[in-house]
């Protein structure tokens, strides 16, 4: 297993929308590993193919506690069937636009189709922090981020603040 790097805004690539996965291979089953340990390794909850610059309809995601047991979730070629009237609102955060947190609302329960790691199609009903999460790695698949909710001036201000901290990859440090 390695660790990848994530992709950060602006890069331009995390607006690409993800491609089907058509089957559940060993190369498949080596990156979604990959993609738990860097997800874990990120103190992330969710992480999306997208995020590492593969464009492949694929979601890892595990929102229990520091404190509680492990539970690692993968969806592959997730698709929201339904939605709750009901919303609830979370403060969301996002590995690919670090220390930036916004309140959105979204569906409290969400059902979501997909596949499992095992190529198997299944469904689950997601509700609060979960659907969430899915919705939001979801986003991600389709070329679409947290930041999208927010007027065209906010976000202006995040993607140029975003772009100021990014280091400067072609300087060379002695």
């Amino acid at each position: 297993m390695s660790l990848k790097n994530i992709i950060t805004v602006p890069d331009e690539t995390l607006r690409k929308i993800s491609d089907p996965i058509e089957t559940v291979g060993k190369n498949e089953k080596l990156f979604i590993k990959d993609l738990f340990e860097t997800m874990y390794h990120n103190k992330g909850i969710g992480l999306a193919a997208i995020q590492v610059g593969i464009p492949k309809r694929i979601i890892v995601l595990d929102v229990n506690q520091k404190d509680e047991k492990k539970n690692p979730l993968c969806f592959i070629n997730p698709v929201v069937k339904k939605i709750s009237n009901e919303k609830s609102t979370y403060e969301e955060g996002c590995l690919s636009l670090p220390e930036t947190f916004i309140e959105i609302e979204r569906p409290k329960v969400c059902l979501v189709e997909y596949i499992d790691i095992e190529g198997k199609k299944k469904e689950m009903e997601c509700d609060d922090l979960l659907s969430t999460c899915i919705q939001h790695e979801i986003n991600h698949l389709d070329g679409r981020l947290i930041i999208d909710f927010l007027s065209k001036l906010k976000r202006d201000v995040i993607i140029k603040k975003l772009s100021k901290n990014k280091p400067n990859t072609d300087r060379i440090v002695v």
